[in-house]
């Protein structure tokens, strides 16, 4: 912890709102205060400081966004969603550039949606603007695109965003905050439950019962997503740490705190961990025993000969499962026709098709670089 250089920090709406849902300046200004300070080195943080790097994955956009609008609780309906975070990002941010100024820091906001990550050119550009606003010295603030991401196109929560993060700039860190100083083996508010101090994989949490961790019902996350967040992170060799926002500075300079996710996985530099963990299919490809075991054991392209049928409605571009004869989702991957498309392209070969319909038909349904074999 100590050693790393290049941290991505979450936090949540929680974290930095009020009980009404409006901003609280004085919970930005704490949280800035530590995390300019870590960068600076001011005092004993000197040393840890040298070259370090900050990505702040921060939620509470539509929180910000209710108290202006005249509500008073988050609404459950997307538009009503959409416009909240529409006045509340713009709040948010302006915040932080506030507090940020007070050390001659710069901030760069970056709004995400899933299909900013899981498309092969979309993946590229994002990588190379967090990149380069660090190269320049400014801080990232990365939130999801709230204003205009739908169900299909949204990360869900902001845990599972900062972990996709961590993977896509590189991160030696990921700490995730919270308002509870770690991971408990019960309801931390009940007696006799006690922290657990360090996971090094999912055995570790057999038998453990994870709750919710937030009540002030302005954010969506709680425990489950922070232990979901910290296991794709994981599983992609960023190590994690889980402590409360009042422990932030502890963490960053690697002491002893909260929960450690120790890395379980290698580090990749791809972006099929976004089209595993951050894509929403939007059809299916049901495909013969033959396909699938060529897809998972042999890890190549899907085929045309290889599909039985095709279900849901989509385009060239969209993220698809890959089914086998049961129903069993075995891989996912980006789709190269549309679905009107593939019902004449079944069972035949690509040469065959070539023939047929022209050269733009001898190609994969889905190549082995699109494509994600999933757990089962």
């Amino acid at each position: 912890m100590a050693a790393a250089r290049r941290i991505v920090v979450k936090v949540g709406s929680s974290s930095l709102t009020t009980a009404a849902g409006g901003l609280d300046a004085d919970r930005v200004d704490a949280l800035v205060d530590v995390l300019a300070k870590v960068l600076e080195g001011v005092g004993d943080r000197a040393e840890a400081a040298d070259g370090k790097e900050i990505v702040l994955v921060s939620s509470g956009a539509i929180a910000a966004g209710l108290a202006p609008l005249g509500l008073e609780r988050r609404p459950r309906d997307l538009a009503r969603q959409q416009a909240a975070a529409s006045v509340g990002q713009g709040l948010l941010v302006a915040r932080y550039t506030a507090s940020f100024a007070r050390y001659g820091r710069r901030v760069g906001q970056v709004l995400l949606t899933t299909d900013d990550t899981s498309r092969r050119a979309h993946y590229r550009n994002a990588t190379r603007t967090l990149d380069q606003l660090l190269a320049m010295g400014a801080l990232p603030i990365v939130n999801e695109n709230d204003t205009v991401a739908t169900d299909e196109i949204r990360f869900g929560d902001n845990d599972r965003l900062a972990a996709l993060v961590a993977h896509l700039v590189r991160a030696d860190l990921l700490v995730l905050l919270s308002d509870v100083d770690g991971l408990y083996d019960g309801d931390p508010r009940s007696p006799g439950t006690s922290r657990i101090d360090e996971v090094r994989g999912p055995k570790d949490l057999d038998g453990v019962s994870i709750g919710s961790a937030g009540r002030s019902g302005v954010g969506t996350g709680g425990m489950v997503t922070k232990v979901e967040a910290a296991r794709i992170a994981a599983a992609a060799g960023v190590p994690v740490v889980l402590t409360s926002t009042s422990r932030a500075g502890d963490a960053l300079l690697g002491r002893r705190t909260g929960t450690y996710f120790h890395r379980t996985g290698r580090r990749s530099a791809n972006r099929l961990l976004w089209l595993a963990h951050a894509s929403a299919p939007r059809g299916a490809l049901i495909l013969d025993d033959g396909a699938v075991r060529a897809v998972v054991e042999r890890r190549t392209s899907l085929l045309p000969a290889g599909i039985a049928s095709v279900e849901g409605e989509f385009t060239a571009g969209d993220p698809v499962e890959l089914r086998d004869t049961e129903g069993r989702a075995v891989a996912r991957g980006l789709v190269n026709f549309d679905a009107k498309e593939i019902p004449r392209l079944l069972g035949r070969s690509t040469r065959e098709l070539a023939r047929e319909l022209g050269p733009a038909y001898e190609r994969e349904v889905v190549h082995r670089d699109d494509l994600v074999v999933l757990d089962r």
